[in-house]
């Protein structure tokens, strides 16, 4: 795999689920025309299964966006994976990312599967999903809490069922920026099939480690950083899209790997400034309404 660094911006995704964050189509197209502009590398434009809204907004923008790769999120379910699939699927680049729970904590209280039943259900959505479209992540989510041998088999079974992205995510904040490493790295070297694919990670910042996690990730083998504009996302948020590219800059003496500011042809901080102004008016008018 290329030592590059991809950018996937997932504000439009989980950066909506901040309070008052949420957006209609011609906002989400603004703001997937800015993200097109900061030549971020793949775009989670939504979650098409969630409404018709979001199908809608997800197909406008894989419409219309041309330089980045165009995701839409679904669950380990053929009706998810198929919308997912229908949204995107006029994009230049599609990709559908697919999930499923694979902690302890998860597959007891929230699927009530067992290990044998995830790694079922991983083998079915990803080989559907892949009979789709020919660029598919999966993710396990509640990564940072799973068995780590069981990890290394649905990442084996997701890989030889098509998969050529694999993220793990640290979807409670729950980790350590040395122990979220630690699981990259070991998932790294006991892999048999790691090489086909790029490790992607997502952060969450319920301890404010989100961005370090990322970071220490990256230098454990991670090649894709998934993040939004000034971390927005669901409770604490994600790893901060502009905090990750500038350490990555700033600090390219011990993070040696390419990342999007080798291309990049326009100024971060007026785009940043553009999104976080368009950000903030949004959930400005949400809270005007909230109150009202």
């Amino acid at each position: 795999m290329p030592d590059k660094v991809l950018i996937f911006d997932t504000t439009l995704r989980d950066g909506e689920q901040s309070p008052g964050a949420s957006m209609n189509q011609e906002e989400k197209l603004s703001i997937a025309r800015l993200l097109e502009e900061l030549k971020v590398d793949i775009i989670e434009a939504g979650f098409p299964i969630a409404s018709k809204g979001d199908f809608n907004s997800v197909q406008a923008i894989a419409s219309e966006i041309k330089d980045c790769q165009i995701a839409g999120l679904a669950r380990a379910k053929h009706e998810d994976i198929e919308t997912a699939w229908n949204a995107v699927k006029k994009a230049k680049n599609p990709r559908i990312h697919t999930f499923i729970a694979t902690s302890p904590i998860h597959m007891k209280f929230k699927l009530k599967l067992t290990e044998e039943e995830v790694l079922e259900k991983i083998k079915d959505s990803v080989s559907f999903a892949r009979n789709l479209c020919p660029n598919i992540e999966w993710s396990c989510e509640d990564g940072g809490r799973s068995s780590i041998d069981f990890l290394y088999r649905c990442i084996e079974l997701a890989i030889e069922s098509g998969a050529s992205t694999i993220n793990i995510p640290d979807t409670v904040g729950y980790t350590l920026p040395f122990e979220f490493g630690e699981i990259i790295k070991k998932v790294k070297n006991n892999v048999p099939n790691i090489d086909k694919a790029i490790i992607s990670v997502h952060c969450h910042n319920d301890l404010g480690l989100a961005v370090a996690n990322s970071l220490n990730a990256v230098e454990n083998g991670a090649r894709q950083i998934e993040c939004t504009i000034n971390g927005l996302g669901e409770r604490a948020g994600n790893a901060a899209l502009e905090e990750v590219v500038m350490a990555m800059k700033v600090r390219s003496d011990l993070l040696k790997h390419q990342n999007l500011f080798h291309q990049l042809q326009v100024s971060l901080f007026s785009l940043i400034k553009q999104l976080s102004a368009l950000m903030l008016l949004l959930m400005s008018q949400e809270f005007t309404k909230t109150e009202s």
